[in-house]
């Protein structure tokens, strides 16, 4: 039976407001991040000392790190989440939350265990003035307890975002926000505990948000059989495949830290203006970037729905609609960076030899939105997929382009050199996973 056009009409209506009910939220819990980063520098800001600020950022720098790296958590757990959702099988639905609450409590309590020598690397690494690397040192051996909470919290927002709960995503991170941002303001300005006030509110609060999140898997109606169900918990194919993914994008994503930190480390050496200029731009991208993650994390919903489902026809509607409104949104950040970037500087930053050297290399900025958010949709369809090798050989692909580039390109023309490096970067990841893209269709069966 045909459909009409009203029908037709009707049906992509409701696709797209799907797409929004999904995204919207991520984007939101998003925007509360770097909510988070404005008020810890605002409340220790405050203090005496300019040593407090330099520890935060030193010690909040280490953690972004090292929990980046651990990002593979909440990815893998919502790929085989909506995978077993479009499947229809309720049991291994609640196993993939429990297989990756397991991966992630090993995984934090390993870190308890080695933080001497974490912090002995970290240090070494990142070095700063005697009073920064103190209240640095203060801040790591406080926060370092919360890792256990941190990654748990990871896999539940992988499960909910599987399971197309954002609205659930948001709750949690609005949680784990606001009990930090209020807690910062009692421990610092209340109690005068400075930098170890900062580190214990974000300490509370990921438990907090640990707890809120087992609630609500527990409210949906997920009782953490672990031993009752442990045979199916833990079948070899299932653990294989579980461990096979967070492998491969957690290679994929060390080779992303390496790549940004190789930018911004270069970036250094053109001179401390060059450095600012740069930062102010990278920061434009990020508030960008949770635009771009809202409807990556919505496509990799949506493919892994259709994944498990095995229909073509959904898993071409998913990738249609979400990538129709990641490129509207990348079209729009553009414009407003190309009409509105030169007053935005100005706001960052008073210094004007800051300001100009921003300007100048502005026009990179205004590109990337629409160069970047091939790679954002790509990333979320093939984790949707749960076809991580792929996503592990394009990332190392990309950053051979990108090491090549810098060695080529920042000796002829400096900082356009470094930005066209990273330009290079991006374009790649884009063009590799678009190459292998075809490879996740064939593997659907066609719909009847």
């Amino acid at each position: 039976m045909s459909l009409s056009r009203a029908d037709t009409t009707g049906h992509s209506t409701g696709r797209h407001r799907r797409v929004w009910r999904l995204a919207a939220p991520i984007i939101l819990s998003g925007l509360s991040v770097p909510l988070l980063g404005a008020v810890d520098t605002a409340v220790v800001g405050r203090l005496p000392d300019a040593a407090y600020i330099g520890g935060v950022a030193v010690g909040a720098m280490i953690f972004d790190f090292l929990y980046w790296g651990f990002g593979f958590l909440r990815m893998a757990t919502s790929g085989f989440t909506a995978q077993a959702q479009g499947a229809g099988d309720a049991i291994e639905t609640g196993a993939a939350l429990d297989r990756s609450l397991i991966l992630a409590f090993a995984l934090g309590f390993a870190i308890l265990l080695l933080q001497a020598p974490a912090g002995l690397l970290a240090f070494s690494l990142l070095r700063g003035s005697p009073a920064v690397e103190a209240q640095a040192h203060l801040y790591f051996t406080i926060r370092v307890w919360s890792a256990p909470a941190t990654l748990g919290v990871y896999a539940l927002l992988g499960w909910l975002l599987g399971r197309q709960r954002t609205g659930l995503v948001l709750l949690v991170e609005l949680v784990l926000n606001s009990i930090n941002i209020l807690l910062d303001l009692l421990f610092v300005l209340g109690f005068g505990w400075g930098v170890a006030g900062v580190a214990t509110a974000s300490v509370i609060a990921e438990y907090a948000a640990l707890a809120v999140g087992l609630g609500l898997a527990f409210r949906l109606g997920h009782r953490f059989p672990w031993w009752s169900a442990r045979a199916r918990l833990f079948a070899r194919e299932r653990m294989t495949a579980l461990l096979s993914v967070n492998g491969n994008v957690f290679i994929r994503t060390l080779s992303l830290v390496f790549a940004v930190a190789l930018f911004t480390a270069i970036g250094a050496r053109l001179g401390d203006e060059t450095l600012a200029a740069n930062a102010i731009l990278m920061n434009f991208f990020a508030f960008v970037s949770y635009g771009l993650d809202g409807f990556a994390h919505t496509a990799q919903t949506l493919v892994g729905v259709a994944t498990g489902a095995g229909s073509r026809r959904q898993y071409r509607e998913a990738i249609r609609d979400t990538t129709l409104w990641a490129l509207i949104l990348a079209g729009g950040a553009s414009l407003v960076l190309a009409l509105l970037g030169p007053w935005l500087i100005e706001l960052y930053s008073v210094n004007g030899l800051v300001q100009s050297t921003a300007k100048t290399y502005l026009p990179w900025m205004v590109a990337m939105p629409l160069l970047s958010v091939w790679c954002f949709q790509l990333d979320g369809i093939f984790i949707g997929a749960t076809r991580s090798r792929e996503m592990r050989n394009g990332m190392l692909l990309a950053l051979l382009g990108e090491l090549i580039a810098l060695w080529i390109l920042v000796p002829l023309w400096g900082n356009n050199g470094l930005w066209l490096s990273m330009t290079i970067f991006v374009a790649l990841r884009g063009l590799t996973l678009g190459v292998w893209l075809p490879r996740i269709e064939r593997a659907l069966p066609a719909d009847a």
